[in-house]
């Protein structure tokens, strides 16, 4: 158990049946009035956002995640995939699962993947990644007054904007947070 009192960005409760991260917080004492505790949750397994006032002695359950390191291996057309790396167990998710993730992973890929009571709920790829841009247009020549981009689709049929000079063929490094182009690999 947890004191509303003791909320911190990062912790993650079960209230009412459903399990929340807390992504914001603030400690409110008005003149008048007993304090409180204004809080921003996110659903950890739909990913929905609900504001929630809390008394500071009020007390929530914490929820305990358990986070494994695997790997990307396949999909199959129903089902992706991931590999234990310890225990060489295979995990298969559902699209909904890594629907998030998918943009930067290809096979062999390390993820981190998140549990709530053995079931999977998100899969994060690593912050940057490495990946082949597969189609894109030639930059014209001398097009370099501003900070211009263009479309160019990767290797995972993830379409990102690249400054012109990145041609066909060349490997790219992503920052999976942002989905931005950081620089060439």
């Amino acid at each position: 158990m947890i004191n509303a009192g003791e909320f911190r960005k990062g912790v993650t409760i079960e209230l009412e049946g459903n399990v929340y991260n807390i992504i914001d917080f603030q400690h409110v004492k008005p003149g008048k009035g007993a304090a409180f505790v204004r809080t921003k949750l996110k659903n950890v397994i739909n990913g929905g956002v609900v504001e929630r006032t809390f008394n500071p002695t009020d007390k929530v359950e914490r929820a305990h995640i358990e986070t494994r390191e695997m790997e990307y291996l396949y999909n199959d057309g129903t089902f992706y995939y991931f590999m234990d790396t310890e225990s060489y167990e295979q995990l298969p998710l559902e699209h909904e699962q890594v629907e998030e993730a998918l943009p930067y992973i290809k096979e062999n890929t390390p993820c981190t993947i998140r549990f709530y009571k053995g079931s999977a709920f998100s899969v994060d790829p690593p912050n940057f990644v490495v990946l082949e841009v597969t189609a894109t247009e030639p930059g014209a020549r001398g097009d370099t007054a501003t900070n211009v981009t263009k479309p160019a689709t990767l290797e995972t049929g993830y379409e990102i904007k690249v400054p012109l000079f990145i041609n066909q063929g060349e490997k790219i490094r992503i920052d999976t947070r942002t989905g931005e182009y950081m620089e060439r690999a």
